[in-house]
């Protein structure tokens, strides 16, 4: 693998870049500009691998020598898509429907080799069960850590934490956007191994 090949991570998001940072390798980031909408009918789990990969090809034409990082998140909780809640009120009416019950968290990563035009990707799923929240202790966790930017209304990084009582993943990064497990054997595999 050339030293010199650029690794660029196609979101700008700072959890995502927060997490890359992790894993000690320079990179850049660059605004893919993909509609995140979902399609007709397509599950949760599809939606994020396929906007994992379109967010990589989309960097990709601007980075033609690169090694491209996609990743996407769909949360849900049964038939209902849990956004990013946007604001105070959002975020209450969220964590009272995660009131003791369990939501589904999926997120696939995909690294595109640009200078090859290949794509590996993996999907990694996180079921979150979620203690019984009281109305007071909602509005105090929202006062204090605000998480009006993250799906399911909890940062599971800091405060959201003490919401949560019980993560089943293969992966504790996927919950916060970009599964690191999976990501460094899609690196490896792409000629980039973490660890030299």
């Amino acid at each position: 693998m050339d030293d010199r090949r650029r690794l660029v991570l196609a979101s700008t998001s700072a959890y995502r870049r927060s997490l890359l940072e992790r894993l000690g390798l320079p990179f850049d980031c660059a605004a893919p500009g993909v509609d995140e909408s979902p399609r007709d009918g397509e599950a949760p789990a599809e939606t994020a691998r396929r906007l994992a990969q379109a967010k990589a090809a989309a960097v990709a034409a601007r980075f033609p020598d690169a090694l491209i990082i996609g990743s996407d998140q769909v949360a849900s909780l049964g038939a209902l898509r849990l956004e990013k809640p946007g604001n105070h009120a959002n975020a209450v009416r969220q964590l009272q429907a995660l009131s003791g019950r369990t939501a589904q968290f999926d997120t696939a990563v995909c690294v595109l080799d640009a200078a090859r035009g290949t794509a590996r990707s993996r999907l990694v799923p996180c079921r979150v069960t979620f203690r019984p929240l009281s109305d007071g202790v909602i509005q105090a966790y929202l006062r204090r850590e605000q998480p009006y930017d993250c799906a399911g209304s909890a940062k599971s990084e800091g405060l959201g934490i003490a919401l949560i009582e019980r993560m089943e993943t293969d992966d504790p990064t996927a919950l916060i956007g970009l599964p690191l497990i999976a990501l460094t054997e899609l690196l490896a595999a792409a000629g980039l191994p973490v660890i030299v």
